[in-house]
C-alpha cells in the first residue's frame, strides 16, 4: 500500500521542484527571439526584467511587444514613427534645458529603459539595429543630466565622453551639423 503512494510522490517530486526553477529561468517579457544575446545586453535585459513591462497588443518595432518603464511607452517615443534619421529624431525629441541639471532624470531613465529593452528584443530576433543611435543618445543625455546634477558616474562606459563616442560612432549618415550639435551638448553640463 505504501509503495504506490511513495512511487506517486517520487514521480511528482521533480515537477513540484522544477516550478520555481522554471520561473527563475524565464526571459524578460521583451526577449521574444531565440538568438543569443551578447553578454552586456543579456545583463541589461535581466536587470530590466523587473522594471520594464510589455504590452503585446501593441507592436511598434519589428513585431516586438511595446515596452513600458515608469509609464513611458516605447511606442510613444519610437524613432521609426518619424521621417527623420534615428539620431536626428533623438536630438529633436530628447532635448534637455541648458544646463541639463533641471531635466527629469527619472523621465530620461524611463525613456532609456524602453529603448534598452527594445534593443535586447531586436537582438533576440536578429533584427535591424538602427535603434542603437537613439539608444546611445538617450544614455548620453542621462549621463549629461547626472553630471550636471553632480551625481557621480562610476562606470567608465556611462560617462558623457564615452557615450559621445558611441553616439557619433552609431550616428549613421546624419549631417555634420547633427554631429557638431551632439558634440556641443557634451560640453553643456
Amino acid at each position: 500500500m505504501h509503495i504506490p503512494t511513495l512511487l506517486t510522490a517520487l514521480t511528482l517530486l521533480p515537477f513540484s521542484l522544477s516550478i520555481p526553477l522554471i520561473s527563475r529561468r524565464q526571459s524578460p517579457c521583451f526577449v521574444i527571439g531565440s538568438t543569443p544575446l551578447p553578454g552586456e545586453t543579456s545583463q541589461i535585459a535581466n536587470a530590466l526584467a523587473s522594471t520594464v513591462t510589455c504590452d503585446a497588443s501593441v507592436r511598434p518595432l519589428q513585431n516586438i511587444p511595446d515596452t513600458i518603464s515608469g509609464g513611458v511607452r516605447f511606442s510613444s517615443i519610437n524613432f521609426e514613427d518619424s521621417d527623420l534619421l534615428p539620431l536626428d529624431f533623438a536630438l529633436t525629441t530628447f532635448t534637455t534645458p541648458s544646463p541639463p541639471s533641471s531635466a527629469s532624470l527619472t523621465l530620461f531613465t524611463n525613456r532609456l529603459n524602453t529603448y534598452l529593452a527594445q534593443e535586447a528584443a531586436v537582438r533576440s530576433i536578429g533584427g535591424n539595429l538602427a535603434i542603437k543611435a537613439p539608444k546611445f543618445f538617450l544614455a548620453f543625455q542621462v549621463a549629461r543630466i547626472k553630471t550636471s546634477q553632480g551625481i557621480a558616474i562610476t562606470d567608465p562606459g556611462q560617462t558623457v565622453e564615452h557615450l559621445l563616442g558611441k553616439v557619433l560612432k552609431n550616428a549613421g549618415r546624419v549631417s555634420q551639423v547633427t554631429k557638431d550639435e551632439v558634440t556641443r551638448l557634451a560640453g553643456d553640463l
